[in-house]
Formats: structure tokens, sequence, C-alpha cells
């Protein structure tokens, strides 16, 4: 795997174009902090799959959109070579071409809203940056939920644009229906695979499974704590009473799957503590999932990963160290 990688960065050196192609593979993995083009290539694989099944190949298709139009504008501002090369510009404009493609109807100003979001994605990735460097937090995926946001609330005033997947009265995401599961133990790790590919916005087994591959190539750590993340998000959605349709489908499990390798291992060295905090984070993750769900439900927006970000500040603010001028 190594050489194979090793020699792939090789060509990449070589190459404009493959360089482009790999920057863009690691935006789509540093979705789940993943700076890995193998990682990034079964994830979109997983993407790929997802909305064959759900019979919304324009939703992987504003996927590619979206990371190649934040990847671009990031080239164009001249952002920081290193992030660049990382894929740190191009995470959030992958999610959010698959937001408003998830979100909104097909139709030609789709497009142009997925260029135009996943542009203004690393615009807001930068202004995130900066705004919160003295308070040494990384950005993490807000310029994703504050862009989001905004184009899914001004998609009420726009005659091409229709949301017809967008949150009702009683729905707090929408999801691409499995076939049932019998209840039990199958129900529960459906669950819990599930709550791993909506981090994708996607609801597939299948899907689940490639998302879980494409963090072990790169990080066994960080398929375990997305596994344990997901279990344990459901078990304690399931033991506060949730709606059991929502957490069957993932609904309230896939910010927690986040929280959970953001605090176990990306932003804190994997052992008991970590785990002990990154379980504690899990937990009050689902509580905040549950909460901006029902406070978002008037404006008709989902919450997105926005209970990820908010428990993520809080449990890593305490051990940041502030930039140095």
């Amino acid at each position: 795997m190594d050489a194979a990688l090793t020699r792939w960065e090789e060509v990449c050196t070589q190459s404009p174009a493959l360089r482009f192609v790999d920057i863009c593979l690691r935006g789509v993995g540093q979705v789940m902090f993943q700076d890995n083009p193998l990682s990034g290539a079964l994830f979109l694989a997983a993407i790929l799959w997802g909305s064959l099944a759900a019979g919304a190949p324009h939703v992987f298709l504003a996927g590619l959109v979206g990371v190649a139009a934040a990847t671009l504008t990031a080239m164009w501002l001249k952002a920081d070579a290193a992030a660049l090369k990382a894929g740190l510009y191009g995470y959030n404009g992958v999610l959010v071409g698959l937001a408003l493609a998830t979100f909104l109807a097909s139709g030609p100003a789709l497009w142009v809203y997925v260029a135009l979001g996943a542009a203004v994605s690393t615009v807001a990735a930068l202004a995130t940056a900066g705004a919160l460097r003295p308070l040494g937090a990384p950005a993490l995926t807000a310029p994703f939920v504050a862009v989001t946001w905004i184009m899914l609330l001004a998609s009420y005033g726009f005659a091409g644009l229709s949301g017809a997947g967008l949150p009702a009265a009683g729905v707090v995401a929408p999801f691409e229906p499995e076939p049932a599961l019998s209840a039990g133990v199958a129900s529960y790790l459906g669950a819990v695979l599930l709550s791993i590919s909506q981090v994708f916005l996607k609801a597939s087994l299948v899907s689940a499974l490639l998302f879980l591959a494409g963090l072990a190539v790169s990080s066994i750590p960080a398929a375990l704590y997305a596994l344990g993340g997901a279990a344990l998000a459901v078990a304690v959605a399931h033991g506060f009473g949730a709606e059991s349709d929502v957490v069957s489908q993932g609904l309230l499990g896939f910010s927690p799957v986040l929280t959970a390798v953001a605090l176990g291992v990306t932003f804190r060295r994997p052992g008991r503590n970590a785990l002990a905090y990154a379980a504690l984070g899990v937990v009050f993750t689902v509580v905040a999932q549950a909460a901006l769900n029902v406070a978002l439900r008037p404006f008709a927006i989902p919450a997105l990963t926005a209970p990820f970000i908010l428990v993520s500040w809080m449990f890593l603010l305490p051990d940041a160290k502030p930039a140095s001028d």
C-alpha cells in the first residue's frame, strides 16, 4: 500500500492534471480527516453507489463539481500550498455539492448554485480559519454548514430552485429507505452503518462499508472510532427514546461519528483518556443533534453537521494552543 502511494505521488509530481486529481481525492478524504487519495477514491465509490441506488446520479456529479470548484478557487486565491495539497480546501466543497443536490431539485440553476456554493465555501474556510487562529481551533465543517444554510434558505426566494428534499414538519433530514430490517441486533447494526453513510448524506449499507474501508486504508483507529462512535450514538438515541425511524436511518448518528474521529484520533493522541473523552463528546453530540433538529425545524432546513462542529469546538478548546503572532 505504501509503495503504491509513493508511486502515485511520484506520478503526480510530474503531472499537473494528476496533481489536481490527487488534491481533489484528498479533499474528499478530508471530510473524515483522511489526507489519503485512496481514502478519497473509496469515499467517492461509496457516494457513487449510494447515489445510483437512490436513483439520483446527479448527486454524485454535484459532489465532484463541488470539490473541483472549491479546489480551483483555493488555487485562484493562492491559498496555503501545504493545506491545498492536503485537500483542506476541498472537503467543504464536496459536502456543499452533495447537500445542495440532495435537498434541491435537479435543474440548470442547481449546477450554478453548486459551483457558486463550493467556491464560496473556500472563501468561508479561509475566513473561518483566520477567525479561529487566535483560539487555536480548527474550522472543521463550519464553512460547509454556513454556506449551505444560507443557500438553502435563499432557495425559498428563487423560482428557479425548489426544495422538494428539504425538511418539513416532523422530518429532520432526507433519507432513502432501505429494505426493512428485523428488530433486534440486525436493526441496531443497520442503524450503526447508516450513521456512517449519512456523513455523506447517503443511506446505504454498502456505502457505509466502503466508507469504513476508506478509513481503514488510511487509519485503522479512525475506522474503529467511527464504528464505535456510531454504535454508541445509536444506543444513546434509542435509550433516550428518540424517534425510531430517525435513529434507524442514521440521522442522529452521523455527527457523532465525526465527533468520535475528531476527538479520539485526529486532534488527540489515541489512548484511554482520548477514548473516554470521545465517548463523552459522542453522547453530547446526540443531544446536540436532537436539539438543533428541533430548533431548525421552523426554518425547514437540516442541522447538517452543526452538532459535530459545536460539540467538537467545545471539547477541543480546553486543549487548544492559540497561535502566536
